[in-house]
């Protein structure tokens, strides 16, 4: 990695100018540089100057595959106008659903016209399914149940991998990942046990093991290790409260504490939260309870280095308000969630949460400034009034003291409008995250306040809704939104959308959250994978200086379930600007070591994808899919020798509106749809869709809405035996 010129990792804002030129060039695809070059022949590959018409057309699915009852979409990046035939074929070649494309047209994101096929009436499972749009193939994709389990196991074990102070055993992670135990006095390291500050700061050393290193160096920063550990806790808190956290429990995870009679998730938050809680300043010295911003290396090192070889001195950097900050949010949440493990554990978070919280009233603007990016990341923020939000929030959830909850009506983001940015929640954005504790955590707030934090929730949820349906990509960023992390920012998005599915029961959003994990793994404008070691063509080159089989073949690749960061249209690394140069915003990655802007990993980001990973793999105790919202009965009225009539009526057995409707089917007796009525009717090969009409878009809480379908048939006229609902199986 490039010293001095290291750019931080904050979310950049694109300037519209740049934007707009990036845009007019159209879409350009890259080719992984990867080190292992196996890949499916059915992929399309094309150079960063090939167009996407002179490459031809490609599918893009989830390369790992699709839930049985939840959305089944791919799209198509073809110059064909038409609508075009597909068919999904089972791995023994036989053709088990077909239908026709819809055409979107111009993507502006990728610079790509599309069609989208959407096979999701298709409910069998198996392995090795195809799916071929007009003679062009798809990668071999599942659909199973258990499709997300692995993955669910996998991202969480990046964060053992990513320990610093312990050594990483071969017997949990194999032999090709195990290393030794790294910055802890021994040479050649030279921290962790005893580091100084940066001059000027302090005059003592202070005990900072432990904890995660941040992405591909060997930094720890404060403000980034506090949302990634929020976020891995706040999975486990989410899936107790939905009474799925058996999955996330004692020995459910590749970890050294397993079978210590505490959930394996918080056991390795824990790992952090012990360094985050040593970052704190001591009593008696300057700034006490506030916490050191970050502890990194004095300058750059080069690649690859096992950590254990790292020769540079260490330093603290000045503490700075939005990590204290970030530090009483996160202990404030380790007290509420970890108390029934370990007390005494969670009287010591929340010791520290209060320490914090008092430090930061006391400093309410220390900023850490963006120009200390020698040797680690700036992780400059100069807005906290977010972070003092989140902070009370946690700590009102946790105490329901009236100080906290007076911080939390007092702030302005508790009524703002934008805690929820256009692009998301990030480590410099943090306000939505007090919203989301305050909307799912029981607390003392009015039933009023209560309701309208809720609706934010959902409002925003409801804008990520709406961007990927207008988009051929199904993405919920908006177009100037590629920027360095972009894949963290997707997949906090499906975070904000599985929330609001849990508050409302509106299926919508499940499968919303399920189609940005779609994106991640392969339903993008490359076609990529952006996990390791999920799909044909997944990322295996990403920027970190022990996974570095690409610049040493006896190193390896990042183990299965890292994340690389994804497109970064500002082009931020001499990699990026020599091989992307014209690419579209969505394009703008490469599989390459070097590129530390679109294909770094870092804890951040796959912090959101574990919790992802964990919501996507629930499923009812049983093994069955889970308990349908709605149910559907359908009656032929008529039938004569060639033709038929039906009514299918659809009540919603939730406990909350519908609010726009699509059912859908499919039909396995050569029937086609020749009319209906009370709903918009389309058939695609055997798939049929309905939605509703203006005066019945809404279905009440124990309601119904009936709608009928006149049809042709050709061979038994047999009635569908499966329906879904927004993508939901009904009963």
């Amino acid at each position: 990695m490039p010293g001095a010129t290291t750019p931080l990792r904050r979310p950049a804002r694109l300037p519209a100018a740049l934007l707009a030129g990036a845009l007019l060039l159209g879409g350009a695809l890259s080719a992984p540089a990867a080190a292992d070059t196996s890949t499916s022949t059915r992929a399309v590959a094309a150079s960063p100057r090939t167009s996407v018409a002179a490459a031809g057309t490609a599918v893009r699915v989830n390369q790992v595959g699709y839930l049985p009852t939840g959305p089944k979409r791919a799209t198509v990046a073809t110059p064909a106008t038409q609508a075009l035939t597909w068919q999904l074929r089972s791995a023994a070649g036989a053709v088990v659903a077909s239908g026709a494309t819809a055409p979107r047209g111009a993507d502006a994101p990728s610079g790509q016209s599309v069609q989208v096929a959407d096979f999701s009436s298709y409910q069998g499972t198996g392995s090795g399914y195809v799916l071929t749009v007009d003679g062009a193939d798809s990668v071999p994709f599942d659909i199973r149940a258990d499709l997300y389990d692995a993955l669910r196991a996998d991202s969480m074990a990046f964060f053992y991998h990513q320990r610093s102070g312990v050594s990483i055993d071969a017997s949990l992670v194999g032999p090709a990942y195990a290393r030794p135990a790294a910055h802890l006095g021994v040479a050649p390291n030279k921290g962790d046990v005893s580091v100084p500050c940066q001059a000027g700061v302090c005059d003592y050393t202070r005990d900072v093991r432990g904890g995660w290193y941040d992405a591909g160096d060997h930094g720890k920063y404060v403000v980034n290790g506090g949302i990634s550990t929020w976020l891995v806790v706040n999975s486990f808190e989410r899936a107790k409260r939905a009474g799925k956290d058996a999955a996330l429990g004692d020995g459910t995870l590749r970890v050294p504490e397993r079978g210590n009679a505490t959930p394996d998730v918080l056991d390795e938050a824990r790992w952090e939260l012990d360094f985050l809680m040593r970052m704190q300043v001591p009593e008696g010295k300057p700034y006490a309870g506030m916490a050191f911003h970050k502890v990194h290396d004095a300058a750059w090192t080069g690649m690859p280095l096992r950590p254990d070889q790292d020769v540079q001195p260490r330093e603290l950097h000045r503490p700075s308000t939005a990590a204290t900050l970030n530090l009483a949010a996160a202990a404030a949440q380790c007290a509420r969630v970890f108390r029934p493990y370990d007390a005494a554990y969670a009287d010591r978070c929340l010791a520290a949460a209060r320490r914090a919280w008092a430090g930061a009233q006391a400093n309410p603007a220390v900023i850490a400034p963006d120009s200390d990016g020698t040797g680690g990341g700036a992780y400059g923020d100069a807005q906290v009034t977010d972070e003092f939000y989140w902070a009370a929030a946690e700590l009102y959830a946790t105490t329901g003291e009236s100080a906290y909850r007076d911080a939390v009506t007092s702030s302005a983001w508790h009524t703002s409008a934008t805690a929820f940015t256009p692009y998301g929640f990030g480590w410099a954005d943090t306000a939505a995250l007090g919203r989301l504790t305050l909307a799912t955590v029981p607390n003392g707030l009015p039933a009023a306040d209560v309701a309208r934090v809720r609706a934010s929730v959902t409002t925003a949820a409801d804008g990520y809704l709406s961007r990927m349906a207008a988009q051929g990509y199904a993405v919920p960023v908006p177009a100037d939104g590629y920027f360095w992390g972009s894949n963290g920012e997707v997949a906090d998005d499906a975070v904000v959308m599985a929330v609001a599915g849990e508050l409302t029961g509106d299926g919508r959003y499940r499968t919303g959250a399920l189609e940005a994990m779609d994106y991640l793994l392969g339903r993008n404008a490359l076609g990529q994978s952006y996990v390791s070691g999920y799909g044909e063509l997944s990322s295996q080159n990403q920027h970190h200086r022990f996974w570095a089989h690409q610049l040493d073949s006896s190193l390896p690749h990042p183990p299965a379930g890292s994340l690389a960061g994804g497109p970064d249209s500002a082009l931020q690394d001499p990699v990026a600007q020599a091989k992307l140069t014209g690419c579209a915003p969505a394009a703008c990655y490469i599989d390459d070591i070097g590129s530390y802007s679109t294909n770094e990993v870092a804890v951040n980001w796959n912090a959101p994808l574990a919790w992802l990973a964990a919501y996507a793999a629930e499923r009812a105790s049983t093994g069955e899919p889970p308990a349908a919202a709605c149910a559907v009965t359908y009656r032929v009225d008529n039938v004569w020798s060639t033709g038929f009539t039906a009514t299918v009526t659809v009540r919603n057995t939730g406990p909350t509106a519908v609010d726009g409707w699509q059912l859908t089917w499919a039909y396995a007796g050569g029937q086609r749809v020749t009319s209906a009525w009370n709903a918009a009717v389309t058939q695609n090969g055997t798939a049929v869709g309905a939605r509703n009409a203006d005066w019945n878009r809404v279905i009440a809480p124990g309601a119904s809405a009936s709608f009928g379908v006149q049809g042709t048939y050709s061979g038994t006229n047999s009635s569908p035996t499966a329906f879904a609902l927004n993508g939901g199986a009904c009963a």
